[in-house]
């Protein structure tokens, strides 16, 4: 059972929903507004987190490679400042002095050796595993020093063991001092007591390739070295090998990170971290953890930087990796800066909940004003039903109905172009009454030309007969060809009747325009008609071929000349001028100085059987049939004219008559 209480808040709420949404057409409104809000608003958002997305992932980009040119800068300084020490030291008087007297310098000498590298070296590498080897001429190592928080402690070494022999061999070979980053086997670290400093277990590691890119990972070395031989008068005495061991060193990525503001160095043996400050999860440097096998494929084994976000040790950064490469051209390991993820993940994230923030109130805020905006629109609906109105009275038949158009605006627009179209479609049917006419016609001009067509071939066959079978003289024969002539010329106004009937084909083929004037000019002016008649031709020297029928063209512009000379009693000029346009088109004008054409003549001009001049004058056939002709050419047919001054008749014809002949004779006069 329902409360009381309960239905008066359910009418309430009716009662007000019918205030708010009058109509279901405002309702809609309101809701398709709301929609195209939401639809928009979210596609924009979207759009711009996206855009931000990336706008900040290429700004972090930018910042790792600008970070990774200042760490090779810092990379390439070290191993210039390793490469200068090598070159003093091979240049030092005393150190060649000594390698020349001394060749075992384990024996003599070596405390007053030991402590002038000592002042030699100081400042330059106070910090890190730097070492100085003494090589003979054979690549042997003869001593060994490590350079070591200010101090310099000798190194155990293995005089039978050939040190760095690529290295030291192309160095003494060539004479010329080698810096480059090179990888040191255990062999030869434990050689100079060095292996220890320079093992670091390999660690498992999400993600990384299951084969080491360098099996001696875990004991091998890299280090920044320089080889400078050492020489006295031309003669070569052995080499001096100074070098920085990397592994288990993290003072060049630290000074890189705190002097450059880098976030975060690294220096890879292959692909092990055996120099880093990327930290793991509790807070320990990444020593002995591998590079992801994605990253490593591109570096590594293509060569290639890469640069972008990348998963590194566990967690993600926007990094950039570049390939380091030994003496001879071979990737021996890589050079690393990143920069974390999390500062712009959180940076992203409060982005992205300001723009949702912000679309919900706009969404809101379109809601509320639709409710207002919508009302105000559907008012001029009631207006509408005398739209309505009207249309119900055309469809009874009665065209002459208008709709009153008292409101602007859409209504007011509406109600215009339902006006327009009941006079489009009035005009229509005019035009569809004066069709049928014209189809009456043609009917009837097709049974009177072939009425005609029997007694004019009659005509011809006995004329011709008399020609070939009489012997006549001069002035006869000239007259009996006169007569064949005029009757061919009549059996063409029947060709012209039939094109009006669209019962002829047009024969086109490339003629000369220009040509076909001359021609025909040069015949006319003879005839009486033209006694007081000028022609000024003004034909375009340029003008190309058209494909048109010579036989049709010649009648249309018979037809155009004679009613300009019938335009001029007393005499006068007709001006042709021909021209190549429009584009794919030649045209050509006739024009007179002659009375002229009363404008309200203008639009019946090409009506079969109308004209103005008197009777016995003309048959009115003529410019109907010049508008079919043309017409079946594709062509176009204009006039112009004003009374008192003269007329101009403009005709329009396609180079290319593309349609075929079926199709123009099925679209020849009438229709």
């Amino acid at each position: 059972m329902i409360r009381p209480s309960n239905l008066r808040l359910a009418r309430w709420a009716n009662h007000m929903l019918n205030q708010l949404f009058p109509a279901p057409f405002q309702f809609a409104l309101i809701v398709a507004f709301t929609l195209v809000a939401a639809l928009s608003i979210g596609v924009g958002a979207w759009g711009i987190s996206k855009t931000i997305d990336q706008y900040l992932i290429a700004s972090m980009t930018e910042r790792v490679s600008r970070d990774m040119r200042l760490a090779q800068a810092f990379y390439s300084a070290h191993l210039k400042w390793i490469e200068d020490t090598a070159m003093r030291l091979a240049n030092d008087a005393l150190v060649v002095n000594f390698m020349h007297r001394h060749p075992d310098l384990n024996q003599q000498g070596e405390p007053d050796l030991r402590a002038h590298l000592l002042s030699q070296t100081r400042g330059l590498l106070d910090q890190g595993n730097h070492a100085i080897v003494i090589i003979d001429r054979t690549g042997k190592v003869k001593a060994g020093y490590l350079v070591e928080g200010g101090e310099i402690l000798v190194l155990e070494h293995d005089e039978q063991y050939s040190f760095l022999p690529a290295v030291v061999q192309k160095a003494l070979q060539d004479g010329e001092v080698i810096s480059s980053t090179e990888v040191l086997g255990a062999e030869v670290l434990q050689s100079v007591s060095l292996a220890e400093k320079a093992r670091i277990p390999l660690l498992e590691t999400p993600r990384a390739a299951p084969q080491l890119y360098d099996p001696r990972e875990g004991s091998a070395g890299l280090v920044l070295i320089s080889v400078a031989p050492v020489s006295r008068k031309g003669e070569t005495l052995g080499a001096i090998a100074v070098f920085h061991l990397v592994n288990n060193d993290f003072t060049l990525v630290d000074r890189i990170k705190s002097v450059a503001g880098v976030d975060t160095v690294t220096i890879f043996l292959g692909d092990q971290r055996i120099s880093t400050n990327v930290l793991t999860e509790d807070g320990k440097r990444a020593i002995g953890t591998r590079l992801s096998a994605e990253v490593g494929e591109v570096v590594l084994y293509k060569g290639e930087s890469f640069a972008g976000p990348a998963f590194v040790v566990n967690q993600n950064y926007i990094t950039r990796y570049d390939p380091l490469f030994d003496h001879q051209g071979n990737i021996v390991g890589i050079l690393y800066v990143g920069a974390s993820q999390e500062r712009f993940l959180r940076l992203l994230t409060a982005f992205n909940r300001q723009v949702v923030f912000i679309a919900l109130i706009s969404i809101l805020v379109t809601f509320a004003l639709a409710i207002p905006v919508s009302g105000y629109m559907t008012r001029p609906l009631g207006q509408l039903r005398r739209l309505v109105q009207t249309s119900q009275k055309v469809s009874a038949g009665d065209l002459s109905a208008r709709a009153p158009v008292s409101v602007g605006g859409e209504v007011g627009l509406v109600a215009r172009s339902f006006n327009a179209m009941l006079d489009a479609l009035q005009n229509t049917q005019d035009k569809l009454i004066q069709s049928e006419k014209l189809a009456s016609l043609g009917q009837l001009a097709a049974g009177v030309a072939h009425e005609l067509n029997n007694p004019l071939a009659t005509i011809l066959l006995y004329a011709d007969i008399l020609r070939r079978e009489v012997t006549l003289d001069e002035q006869h024969r000239a007259d009996l060809e006169t007569v064949i002539s005029e009757t061919q010329r009549c059996k063409q106004i029947v060709s012209a009747l039939l094109n009006f009937a669209r019962q002829t084909r047009v024969d086109a083929r490339p003629i000369s325009l220009n040509d076909l004037i001359l021609e025909l000019i040069e015949i006319e002016k003879r005839h009486p008609r033209y006694e007081k008649i000028t022609f000024e031709l003004n034909l375009d020297p340029e003008l190309p071929l058209a494909e048109l029928d010579p036989a049709q063209m010649r009648e249309v512009f018979l037809n155009l000349i004679h009613n300009a000379a019938d335009a001029m009693p007393e005499g006068g000029k007709i001006l042709i001028r021909t021209a190549a346009r429009p584009d794919g088109m030649v045209t050509f004008e006739v024009e007179d100085e002659g009375r002229g054409i009363p404008p309200e003549h203008l639009s019946k001009l090409f009506t079969p059987f109308f004209t103005t001049k008197p009777v016995g004058k003309g048959t009115g056939l003529g410019l109907a049939i010049t508008y079919g002709i043309v017409k079946m050419h594709r062509g176009q047919i204009s006039v112009m004219s004003e009374v008192g001054k003269g007329t101009t008749f403009t005709v329009s014809l396609p180079l290319k008559l593309s349609v075929p002949k079926e199709r123009v004779e099925e679209e020849g006069l009438i229709g």
